[in-house]
């Protein structure tokens, strides 16, 4: 049977005219896809333009610049890092952390990436406080080791809460490894639990300070005080009660060479006052005789005692070191010149 010229020649002509619209439609979609991308190039180019050039910092790194909506992260700029006198305190830190978990056999050399997990520092507020964390010994994963942190940090912050004491540390920022918050963290366990260290003083770093608030990321350089002035000052305004330890701890350590001259002491600023004891204390730290006509033995006037705690200072100074920040003539500090000749 023959086809239908007609009917066949309509079929063709709707298939065409379906082709058509398909072509318009599909050409449609390309454009209007072409749009948004143009869109959303020239929106990311404003946010460029409003946005810091973050990627010209030569002190950030990639990884520093991906943070969540209103997120904030604190990095350490580079000169800090070099900075001798951080490089002096990390070290001071360090050593007394291994001083004081010897026992355990733990050797702390790196801050950054031996406290991160928590492990370090629960060993250290157990040894400090005495008293036992309910936290796993060991813990590999991250979440372990973000669940001992919080344990830690909340043993520390409840000890620390009634001095006002202003927590420069969180579970996150110790955990990413910020260098600063460890060392905010140890110096407030230091200052508070009467660390038998010098700590330097006037040590500050600088700091990066990246937010991101609504899309954009914004940058600010900080300057972060670590040690202002003398530690026993820092002590007398956080822990009073601990300067007490201090200086019962002093007088065992000058008593010890004191009484090789069957000499004792049993109260510091009345004893050492006239700086007899102090210059007796630094011939037996060096090992030498001290002319008795070098100072006065038995002193009456205030410039003799004067000029037996300046002949001191010198003596100290010959030994090695610094020359004390206290005054001769005023001796109040003498449970921190004690403390210097005790290291």
């Amino acid at each position: 049977m023959a086809a239908n010229p007609t009917k066949t020649s309509g079929q063709t002509g709707k298939m065409k005219k379906d082709e058509s619209l398909l072509g318009k439609l599909g050409g449609t979609l390309v454009r209007k896809k072409k749009l948004k991308e143009v869109g959303d190039l020239q929106e990311e180019g404003k946010k460029a333009i409003n946005a810091p050039l973050l990627h010209a910092d030569p002190d950030l790194l990639p990884e520093d610049t991906l943070l969540e909506e209103n997120a904030e992260r604190t990095i350490l700029d580079p000169t800090s890092r070099e900075d001798l006198n951080f490089k002096d305190l990390q070290k001071v830190l360090i050593d007394w952390i291994n001083s004081e978990l010897e026992e355990d056999r733990i050797i702390v050399k790196d801050l950054e990436e031996d406290l991160y997990d928590g492990q370090v520092l629960q060993k250290l507020i157990e040894k400090l406080s005495g008293h036992k964390l309910n936290v796993a010994e060991v813990t590999q994963s991250e979440i372990g080791q973000k669940q001992k942190l919080q344990t830690v940090l909340e043993a520390v912050n409840g000890v620390l809460r009634p001095l006002d004491w202003n927590t420069e540390w969180s579970v996150d920022s110790i955990h990413s490894k910020n260098l600063v918050s460890i060392v905010y963290l140890l110096l407030a366990l230091a200052i508070y639990y009467a660390a038998p260290i010098r700590l330097p003083e006037h040590v500050s770093v600088k700091v990066i300070v990246v937010k991101k608030k609504e899309g954009i990321l914004q940058t600010a350089h900080v300057t972060k005080h670590l040690t202002k002035r003398d530690a026993f000052d820092t002590l007398l305004d956080h822990a009073p009660d601990k300067l007490n330890v201090v200086k019962t701890s002093l007088i065992t350590f000058v008593n010890k060479h004191l009484n090789k001259l069957n000499l004792e002491v049993t109260e510091l600023e009345s004893q050492f006052a006239d700086g007899v004891y102090l210059v007796l204390l630094m011939g037996l730290l060096e090992n030498y005789f001290v002319p008795l006509y070098n100072f006065y033995l038995t002193p009456e006037s205030f410039e003799q005692k004067v000029h037996n705690v300046s002949f001191a200072f010198e003596l100290m100074q010959d030994g090695g070191l610094q020359k004390p920040k206290a005054r001769p003539e005023g001796t109040r500090k003498i449970t921190a010149i004690l403390d210097g000749l005790k290291k």
